[in-house]
């Protein structure tokens, strides 16, 4: 019989690791682009790349929604490798926990060693711990090896109320774990058991608690006030033993916040891996699981009171199935934003966004010509929320790479610009894509591709795109014809010549006008959206009259 030969394992020795929170000191891109290259072509071996990597001690949720199963998707969500070792499994679902089967602690010591001997870890972080022993032993197994930080998640209770940890804990943790720990964070109920049963209940118990469970080791008590009642105002506390900091945010509401702590606690594990500062990574763990339970807060998974969070949703766009990507009435009030405008109205891009849509532009279009990618990400970033706020979609003009970088709803392509099947290969498709088309070929083209609505002019002379061929309204209705495309009409669109373009016999593909100067070289575009769309409305219900 063949036998099966287990290598016993040493530890190895790192190089130096940075300090616990120093700024990461990665190669430069182009710098590490270049060297690669130069290497394809010569003898040297490839350029090695360091990785990130969080290694986290924790349960094994058989649902997916917290445990390692939440720190990995945290981990791969946020750029970071993560490894595991896990402490127990669980049988567990939205509804509840239906059993606990702790792992031994000579396994979980294999578990760890295996790791940290070979693959190593920046930053560990701790979550379900379900005896002494287990605490003990992987306390003892961090002395051997070169860790940057570490971060626990004091996880005793589950949400549904059920048990975690086994007798014996709080004092390993107290004598063992937490001198050792870089950040701790505990929500409410579990900073009252790390406590004794002291009452946390309301924000200055927070930060009395907070202050008491730094002098137990941690360099840093991050306190999470979800549990906090009679207030949309959700507040966490970070101290560091002199300084108490509040990260402020709205509450989501949703049934599926399963994992969220352990979301929060992996993310700032993330952070720190990649070199941010204690507060920073804080900062930013925060903003990844607001976003998360946003994009998660109607997915339906489990029957339970508890759903999981939905951590991949850049990639799987799960809370859009079921809906139509894209409504041929979303073209009615199509605004297209001029930065230098706004400038000289002294409005952001995001302002002009917000107020555009206030006033009824039911789809906007981010067009931005001389600024930097970076500012113009930026601009896009903010007004992109704005958009979500209200649930208007916005897309983004020939910028293909801005669009995937901030996930807006999707882009608008002229005929010099990628492909529309090339721009469907990369979006995917639940992505917008808009075309601009002068002839009834482009139009057709477009359909064929896989467009999913047409641009179509200048119907009018217009100053904002110079040498612009204009087709007039006749121009325009041949468009139209050409494909089953809905089609907006683009190009010197003013309050003057609505009623002209959307005049009857209208065709049924044509579905709205956009505007520029109409609406953002105005002193108040609020006012001016809504002064586009009593004009839509009138031509509309006056075609409809004319139609009988």
């Amino acid at each position: 019989m063949a036998m099966l030969a287990v290598q016993k394992l040493r530890p190895v020795r790192h190089p130096p690791v940075q300090g616990p929170f120093q700024k990461s000191t990665r190669p430069n891109a182009q710098f590490v682009r270049m060297a690669a290259s130069e290497s394809a072509t010569s003898d040297t071996m490839p350029i090695s790349v360091k990785v990130p990597r969080v290694l986290t001690v924790a349960g094994s949720d058989s649902g997916g929604g917290a445990g390692i199963q939440a720190d990995m998707k945290t981990c791969a969500a946020l750029g970071v490798f993560c490894t595991t070792a896990i402490t127990a499994l669980t049988a567990q679902n939205t509804i509840g926990v239906q059993g606990i089967y702790p792992v031994p602690a000579k396994f979980l010591e294999k578990q760890l060693k295996s790791v940290l001997s070979d693959i190593g870890a920046d930053v560990v972080k701790t979550g379900m711990l379900p005896s002494a022993e287990c605490i003990e032993t992987l306390c003892s197994v961090l002395d051997l090896f070169p860790i940057r930080a570490v971060v626990v998640d004091p996880v005793m209770v589950a949400t549904s109320g059920d048990e975690l940890a086994g007798a014996g804990i709080l004092d390993a943790l107290g004598k063992k774990l937490l001198p050792r720990t870089d950040i701790l964070t505990p929500n409410m109920p579990e900073a009252s058991q790390l406590l004794g049963g002291a009452s946390v209940t309301n924000f200055e118990e927070m930060k009395k608690a907070a202050v008491e469970i730094h002098k137990m080791g941690p360099r840093y008590v991050l306190i999470k006030g979800g549990h906090l009642s009679g207030s949309d105002d959700m507040v966490d506390i970070l101290y560091d033993g002199s300084e108490m900091h509040e990260y402020h945010g709205s509450r989501v509401e949703t049934r599926n916040t399963h994992g969220t702590g352990c979301s929060l606690a992996s993310a700032i594990a993330a952070e720190l891996a990649k070199g941010s500062q204690m507060r920073q990574a804080v900062q930013a763990a925060k903003e990844y699981v607001k976003e998360t339970i946003q994009r998660s807060s109607k997915l339906t998974i489990g029957g339970g009171s508890q759903g999981p969070l939905n951590h991949l949703h850049r990639l799987n766009h799960w809370e859009r199935l079921g809906q139509s990507h894209f409504k041929p009435e979303s073209l009615l009030l199509y605004a297209v934003t001029d930065s230098s405008m706004n400038e000289r109205w002294g409005r952001s891009t995001s302002e002009a966004v917000k107020e555009v849509i206030e006033g009824g532009a039911t789809i906007v279009q981010i067009r931005e010509k001389e600024a930097e990618s970076g500012d113009f990400l930026q601009e896009a970033e903010a007004s992109l929320k704005v958009a979500r706020e209200y649930g208007i979609p916005l897309v983004i003009n020939d910028r293909l790479d801005i669009a995937l970088a901030c996930d807006a709803d999707g882009v608008h392509l002229g005929q010099s610009d990628l492909p529309v099947s090339r721009a469907r290969a990369i979006l995917g498709p639940n992505k917008i894509i808009g075309v601009s088309c002068k002839t009834p070929e482009q139009a057709q083209r477009a359909w064929e591709e896989g467009a999913d609505y047409i641009g179509s002019g200048g119907v009018y002379p217009t100053n904002t795109k110079q040498n612009n061929k204009t087709i007039g309204v006749e121009g325009l209705r041949k468009v139209c014809e050409s494909s089953p495309l809905p089609v907006v009409a683009i190009g010197g669109i003013k309050d003057h010549n609505v009623q002209e373009v959307m005049a009857s016999p209208r065709p049924k593909q044509l579905r709205g006008v956009a505007v520029v100067s109409g609406l953002f070289n105005q002193p108040d575009v609020a006012v001016a959206a809504k002064h586009f769309r009593a004009i839509l409305a009138e031509a509309l219900d006056e075609s409809y009259s004319r139609a009988f």
